[in-house]
């Protein structure tokens, strides 16, 4: 800052504060410095209004430097540590996430898909052979009905549909498979069931009734029926 005290209208004192030693400081106070390191300017006119401008120009230059230097530090310091860089980048992925998440489910909705956790279930309006059915369901994204749990028994039987099931034993008789390749361990077969009826070869699994618990029946594949297929998103 540049402070000027009038003593004399021949004379005019200048008395500089917080300039860096810069040479282009230097250089455009040398002609007016004292050795004692006060300033005494015998400078007319014209002259000693450039000088001053000079000066306080640098002075503005230098703060406005200071004040940028100063942001960056506390922005690099502040907003851009590890630890809350990562919490914002966390926070922006799962919402991120959600969004897809949301509008996926809806297209499912949208296309006649039924949620009962974990997974959308599609149950067909049309009647097609065991691999054909499950052909449909692939191409949707999904394989036919996996029953894991009573829950899920109970929850497909309601559908007054006699639907196929991804249950089978064709790469083995008599050893019933998932279409995931996973074995059989819990099964609700109807009575009498599985049985190769008649000697038929029956390596396939539908609904016999909607209306009992126990309701599994083996039939030849190449049968046309309903079928159900499912696709497991955890919402």
């Amino acid at each position: 800052m540049v402070r000027f005290v009038y003593k004399e209208q021949s004379e005019i004192t200048m008395d500089y504060a917080n300039i860096p030693n810069t040479s282009a400081g230097r250089d455009a106070l040398a002609s007016c410095s004292g050795q004692d390191g006060g300033v005494t300017a015998a400078v007319p006119g014209r002259k000693l209004y450039i000088y001053v401008a000079v000066s306080f120009g640098l002075v503005c230059i230098l703060q406005a430097a200071l004040n940028i230097s100063l942001r960056h530090t506390l922005y690099s310091s502040g907003s851009k540590t590890p630890g809350k860089e990562a919490s914002c980048k966390n926070l922006t992925d799962e919402t991120d996430d959600l969004k897809r998440k949301l509008i996926n489910y809806d297209n499912y909705f949208q296309q006649g898909w039924v949620y009962f956790h974990p997974s959308f279930y599609y149950i067909s309006s049309i009647k097609k052979s065991w691999t054909d059915s499950r052909d449909d369901c692939l191409q949707r994204g999904a394989d036919l009905i996996i029953i894991n749990t009573k829950d899920e028994q109970e929850f497909a039987r309601k559908f007054h549909a006699l639907p196929w099931i991804g249950l089978t034993d064709r790469e083995t008789k008599g050893m019933w498979k998932w279409v995931d390749g996973t074995p059989l361990t819990e099964s609700y077969w109807s009575p009498g069931e599985p049985n190769a009826y008649r000697g038929k070869r029956e390596d396939c699994v539908v609904f016999r009734s909607h209306d009992l618990e126990n309701n599994w029946n083996d039939l030849p594949c190449e049968e046309h029926n309903f079928w159900i297929c499912e696709k497991m998103i955890a919402l």
